[in-house]
């Protein structure tokens, strides 16, 4: 088959998909299904050879991610359940003050927070920068819900164990490691970056308060406040299952418990992180030891990622069993397990898409077009995800699918394949909007209107999609 063809019928199959998913409703998983097996027909794989691809593509990635995967939402899910989000934008809150705010919840959630499923994360961390957002003054909603916004999406598909990166990791066979290092690389500086922006636009009247914020929204949780504050004085206190076992200690009559007195009766914040902190330390070793060419057998075991991920598992297991029991740490993780099952689907019919695309040759016809230059594929992997953002709404969903379909060229022109996972990631950023349910979810959990979400998530997120394609570009020529 010519190369056009294979060309167009590539171009097919993937508008396909994404016309099934938009316009028809279709299901992401049974979409991208069918236009692998339409793929795989058309260019002449035949019936057999395509089924093979296809499961192959499937299995291949499960391989590479799927206990990763696993592991990480587990231990986000029990991280959750034992209150440690809550504790911690509180400790960030009292350390660096309200002003740095914006920029510590943003790195916090950014990075040492995504083993936690996003929109559990946004749930639980979303009400709480609602009620900081006062703290930080004038601007203060903007600001905060830009900064989930973009701390959010980055977290996903540039750091370990976000579901996207592992993904991206699995997909193009980056060593995990590498994947942790060049990540945190490029997300802390986008998330500065991007909220330093919008920060600067939103001072020279981009927010429009009176437009931007539903203060319908605010008044009502203002009286929800006030009913229950009254009501507080003649209830006793009950277990707040979101907040562990401990938190069902009585409270002083006439006023609350404060942060730090509350500390004092739970588990020391830096002990429930611990075991996640340890996971990624060690994967981190392993990748410097990798690179140094080191040879530490002990600790090349415990920095492979899926053994440093079940030592994180286990630890977060442990400790939270001892802070808030053993029934919510079961409960905890049987929310895990339901939410793993729908990223591990999806990665992998993913992986089965971009299995058929390799199949079909056209890494071989892309990398005659790109081998003068390592940067118009980054260029044209970012601008094929952000496409597919914008039509489909799904960050993981794009960003795997447009990393499918260039990673046949990475080898031929000497791309290391870090980059097209970066790149990928980036492009599928641009123009959170509509299509997006983390659109909506900030939208309406953070006071906002349609317009004000239109701006601090969709322009914010573009702005933290362009800021890091245009960091990944000078790392494509120094590495």
């Amino acid at each position: 088959m010519s190369d056009i063809a294979v060309l167009i019928n590539t171009a097919v199959a993937v508008l396909a998909a994404v016309l099934l998913i938009v316009r028809f409703r279709v299901n992401p998983v049974i979409s991208l299904i069918l236009a692998s097996v339409y793929l795989g027909l058309a260019v002449g794989l035949g019936v057999e050879e395509t089924v093979k691809t296809i499961t192959g593509g499937f299995g291949e990635i499960m391989v590479d991610v799927g206990l990763l995967i696993a592991f990480g939402v587990l231990m986000g899910s029990i991280l959750n359940q034992s209150g440690a989000i809550r504790r911690l934008v509180e400790h960030l809150l009292k350390t660096f003050g309200p002003k740095r705010l914006p920029y510590t919840m943003g790195l916090a959630i950014g990075t040492v927070l995504q083993s936690i499923f996003l929109d559990v994360l946004l749930v639980i961390s979303a009400p709480l920068a609602r009620k900081l957002a006062p703290k930080i003054g004038k601007l203060g909603t903007a600001r905060m819900a830009t900064a989930m916004a973009i701390a959010l999406e980055c977290g996903i598909v540039f750091t370990v164990p976000g579901v996207a990166s592992l993904a991206l990791a699995g997909l193009l066979n980056v060593p995990l490691g590498k994947m942790l290092l060049f990540g945190l690389l490029l997300v802390i500086p986008t998330i500065i970056i991007s909220i330093a922006i919008m920060t600067f636009l939103f001072r020279r009247g981009f927010w429009n308060e009176a437009k931007d914020e539903d203060h319908t929204f605010v008044a009502e949780e203002d009286s929800e406040g006030e009913e229950a504050a009254s009501s507080a004085a003649s209830t006793p206190p009950t277990a707040n299952p979101d907040r562990g076992s401990s938190a069902s200690s009585a409270q002083p009559s006439g006023g609350t418990v404060t942060v730090v007195e509350r500390e004092r009766k739970e588990a020391p914040l830096i002990l429930l992180f611990a075991p996640l902190l340890t996971s990624l330390l060690l994967i981190g070793a392993g990748a410097i030891l990798e690179i140094l060419e080191i040879e530490l057998p002990w600790l090349q075991l415990l920095g492979e990622p899926v053994i440093a991920l079940l030592i994180g598992l286990i630890g977060t297991c442990l400790v939270t069993r001892a802070a808030i029991g053993q029934k919510k740490v079961e409960e905890a993780i049987a929310v895990g397990f339901k939410e793993s099952g729908q990223i591990l689907i999806l990665t992998g019919v993913g992986g089965s898409l971009a299995a058929t695309v390799a199949a079909a040759g056209l890494g071989d016809i892309l990398g005659g077009f790109f081998s003068a230059s390592t940067v118009a594929p980054l260029l044209v992997v970012w601008a094929i995800a952000a496409v597919l953002h914008i039509a489909v709404g799904s960050v993981t969903l794009s960003a795997i699918t447009a990393a499918g379909l260039l990673a046949p060229i990475a080898p031929a022109i000497g791309l290391d394949p870090v980059l097209l996972a970066l790149a990928a990631g980036a492009g599928s950023l641009f123009m959170v909007h509509v299509t997006s349910n983390t659109f909506w979810l900030l939208q309406s959990l953070l006071g906002q209107s349609v317009r004000g979400a239109l701006k601090s998530v969709t322009v914010g997120v573009s702005v933290a999609s362009v800021v890091a394609i245009l960091l990944i570009l000078p790392m494509s020529l120094l590495f």
